[in-house]
């Protein structure tokens, strides 16, 4: 919305999004957006988990001009599987999808989540968690 204003209002968002060579668009979430992702340039993993209980793993290998679904709310991410830059457009069913980037989110919060709930959680010991708390 920002980006492209005229987009306000309409209810759709877009991206283009590079990818390095091997390069990763990390787990994230679109809490307002479903996302189709449509490869143009390259090879790509893409995947998203669906909800509790199952938590079962969606996965694909998309080539040029192949398109995959992301449905809103669920944790998804892309892996460029080549050595050479690929290239994706990301259209948006929102104008203000948002974006929660999961590592960010958890272990980067601010202020941060006491880490023997993460710990817990993560079933990592403390030391581990303090350290990733304090990359992010």
């Amino acid at each position: 919305m920002d980006a492209l204003p005229g987009l306000n209002t309409l209810g759709i968002g877009i991206a283009r999004i590079d990818y390095a060579p091997y390069g990763v668009n990390a787990p994230h979430i679109h809490p307002r957006a479903t996302e189709i992702l449509t490869v143009l340039e390259g090879s790509l993993l893409v995947g998203f988990v669906t909800s509790n209980p199952e938590n079962r793993l969606i996965s694909k290998v998309l080539q040029k001009g192949d398109v995959f679904v992301f449905p809103m709310g669920l944790i998804h991410f892309q892996k460029n599987l080549g050595n050479t830059n690929a290239v994706a457009i990301a259209t948006l069913g929102s104008q203000n999808p948002g974006v929660i980037i999961v590592a960010n989110a958890v272990f980067g919060s601010n202020p941060s989540i006491p880490a023997d709930i993460l710990s817990k959680s993560f079933q990592l010991d403390e030391k581990t968690v303090l350290e990733l708390q304090k990359r992010l």
